[in-house]
């Protein structure tokens, strides 16, 4: 690898005509690319295969402006090897299926043949968003993971004589805020969302004590590398919601983080920086941490307008300096 110009960086992701360029932040990734001169190529899912052992896709080369009415153009198209990239962003939304699930290890072919993925396709597999919590009991309210409906009724009933607190239920495969309800045990509808959330019996769920300060927000903290970016976007309930994802109806409003978020930081960096997680955005309602989201983490649009940042180009920033190492100790 030379300088930033020959830098070839490929970006698996959505189709391009289909997303929304005011909100999309790997759409902030392709611009922070384009800037620093770097080569960018568009691949989407369908686009992987194997040949033997090599991992290769069907690559648009792509140039982008940040314009509503004409955001992209395919300069040429070609079939390529992944390893003739320089670094791979994994930027296909969920769901993580077995499609999802397909596309990581064609990913760590390519990984193993030289080229950097983010994230690391083995810890996408190995560290589900939900899930990723339990590595940090100390930064969340109490919670359970479990399918049988008898166990989770009776968190839910614990919960409620213990601290006079709701629980959220949500499966462990959701994003957006789907299928995410609030429950007590008063609740005359409970019996019937907890065989809907669990399938009855069938699907993991993973519920959550319910935490009151959803009504200042649920915050977006980004980090990259670790390194946690100084401002969150609090995504606050629409009225009689609540859930704040913005898929969802919310709104988002900037605020520094505080001393806890930083603190919740602090506890997980280690973590990412030792899997492999280069680019990861926590979720964190009050004092508590509630979600880990590695595979599409979005919100830097809005937080760079807000606050004039430039965090798409800090990652790649990173991202170079990773690639600058990996060539030094070849």
């Amino acid at each position: 690898m030379g300088d930033s110009m020959s830098i070839k960086i490929g970006i698996v992701m959505d189709p391009l005509p289909s997303i929304n360029i005011k909100k999309d932040s790997t759409f902030a990734m392709m611009l922070a690319a384009q800037k620093l001169g770097w080569e960018i190529h568009t691949i989407y899912q369908a686009d992987l295969y194997t040949r033997n052992e090599q991992a290769r896709a069907f690559s648009r080369t792509t140039l982008v402006d940040d314009n509503p009415d004409n955001w992209f153009n395919f300069s040429s198209k070609q079939d390529i090897a992944l390893d003739s990239l320089d670094v791979i962003l994994m930027r296909k939304d969920p769901p993580f299926d077995i499609e999802y699930i397909a596309t990581s290890y064609i990913l760590e072919l390519a990984e193993r043949a030289g080229s950097l993925v983010v994230n690391k396709p083995a810890s996408l597999r190995d560290f589900n968003e939900k899930m990723f919590i339990t590595l940090f009991p100390q930064c969340c309210t109490p919670f359970m993971v479990a399918q049988d409906t008898k166990r989770l009724r009776d968190f839910v009933e614990q919960r409620f004589r213990a601290e006079q607190q709701d629980v959220i239920l949500k499966p462990l495969d959701g994003m957006g805020g789907t299928s995410i309800y609030r429950v007590n045990p008063h609740d005359p509808n409970l019996s019937v969302i907890l065989e809907t959330v669990s399938e009855n019996d069938s699907r993991t769920v993973m519920a959550q004590q319910f935490i009151p300060d959803i009504i200042h927000g649920d915050k977006r903290v980004l980090l990259i590398d670790g390194e946690a970016v100084p401002y969150a976007l609090a995504r606050i309930p629409a009225e009689g919601e609540t859930r704040g994802n913005l898929a969802a109806g919310g709104s988002g409003v900037g605020i520094e983080l505080s001393e806890r978020d930083h603190w919740i930081c602090q506890q997980v960096a280690p973590v990412l920086k030792q899997q492999g997680i280069l680019f990861a955005g926590i979720d964190i309602i009050g004092d508590y941490l509630t979600e880990i989201n590695i595979t599409s983490p979005t919100c830097i649009r809005e937080l760079d307008q807000i606050y004039s940042l430039d965090i798409a180009g800090d990652l790649m920033r990173n991202i170079e300096k990773h690639l600058t190492r990996k060539t030094s100790d070849k």
